[in-house]
């Protein structure tokens, strides 16, 4: 009887441990859910732009002004409100470089669709040389969703000649969401050509694009001379380096301006602005083209993912030449991290890439 009786306490106390792991999974999972900050956008069709606003705070904008070439994500804060994009040209600050006036927030494009150059279009280019480029066209706000966990926004804009002939169609969707001291931004951006073919040429110029401010470049001592796609040199003073501590990692190992060119799942950029610890990233998805993609990442403050190029990082690498026929589309998936307080660790920039990529 007493052997009975021990077997059914042995039972009984297993019970009570698997009902408690259950329990505190549960509470893990509500209390993860309960971490999720509201998403809510504010439409402002007069300034053409959307708020984001995320734990009542703001956290960036899309905005798509008419002397703009391309929609993009601009400014962009952290969870405590430190601003991470470069300022130049649309709000300069003091001491940054004044260099690549197309550099604007966060952005997708590239530098050589149908021998047209989209990347590099600004209002610094002349008019009788503006033939040789193209923009980017806001169309439509599809849907700008509110959510306690999450918000979305999708949108649809047309890359054109000079002419205003659409190329391409392009749907994109950002999914937006933070905690007390993360952003991330789920993009997915989808391209469909039109009435004619579209070839996107090697270009080291591409694709999503982010200018940081001066705490994520790395130190410079000395002038420098930037050369874009078409050759045209940028010279940049050297400048005061007080607070510019910007460091590159990739999931290769790779660090600082090493990390440039090289293929890689995900590049992180750290720098602390004000005594805030901040890290922004990126994470490639594997069913891009070209995964894993190579990375147009510079020390003087550009951080770009590039799904499109290969020989022009790496010259042994074989050339991509990709087609679009009319009707045809590709489909990329990329995800945006911005941690505040502390840096994100190349263990959790790992997790985070396999959850992305699931």
């Amino acid at each position: 009887m007493v052997k009975f009786l021990n077997i059914n306490m042995s039972k009984f106390n297993f019970s009570l441990k698997k009902g408690a792991i259950v329990l505190s999974l549960f509470l893990f999972t509500c209390s993860s859910v309960m971490a999720q900050k509201a998403v809510k956008f504010v439409k402002d069709e007069k300034n053409k732009k959307v708020d984001v606003i995320i734990d009542g705070k703001l956290f960036t904008s899309y905005i798509y002004p008419a002397d703009l070439d391309k929609p993009v994500l601009y400014p962009i804060y952290t969870a405590k409100g430190t601003v991470i994009t470069r300022g130049f040209p649309r709000d300069p600050r003091s001491g940054e470089r004044v260099d690549h006036p197309h550099h604007v927030g966060l952005w997708f494009n590239y530098g050589d669709v149908n021998d047209l150059d989209f990347w590099n279009n600004s209002y610094a280019i002349p008019a009788d040389k503006k033939s040789e480029y193209g923009s980017i066209r806001h169309q439509k706000i599809v849907k700008a969703e509110d959510g306690k966990n999450k918000g979305t926004l999708s949108v649809t804009t047309n890359w054109v000649d000079s002419k205003n002939n659409v190329l391409l169609v392009e749907e994109t969707t950002f999914i937006f969401s933070g905690t007390d001291n993360l952003r991330t931004i789920d993009r997915t951006t989808k391209l469909t050509a039109q009435k004619q073919k579209v070839v996107f040429e090697e270009s080291k110029e591409g694709m999503m694009g982010i200018r940081l401010d001066r705490a994520f470049e790395e130190p410079s001592t000395k002038p420098e001379v930037f050369t874009d796609a078409s050759g045209r040199p940028t010279t940049v003073a050297a400048l005061n380096n007080d607070g510019v501590n910007g460091v590159y990692k990739n999931s290769e190992g790779f660090e600082k301006g090493d990390v440039w060119g090289k293929r890689a799942d995900w590049v992180s950029l750290s720098a602390t602005k004000a005594g805030e610890p901040i890290t922004i990233a990126m994470i490639d998805n594997k069913k891009n083209i070209g995964y894993p993609a190579h990375w147009h990442a510079r020390t003087y403050g550009l951080f770009a993912v590039n799904n499109l190029a290969a020989k022009s990082y790496v010259p042994t690498d074989d050339e991509m030449k990709t087609t679009l026929e009319p009707g045809q589309s590709m489909t990329f998936k990329h995800r945006i991290l911005l941690s505040s307080g502390s840096f994100i660790s190349d263990d959790d920039m790992n997790k985070q890439s396999m959850d992305f990529n699931k």
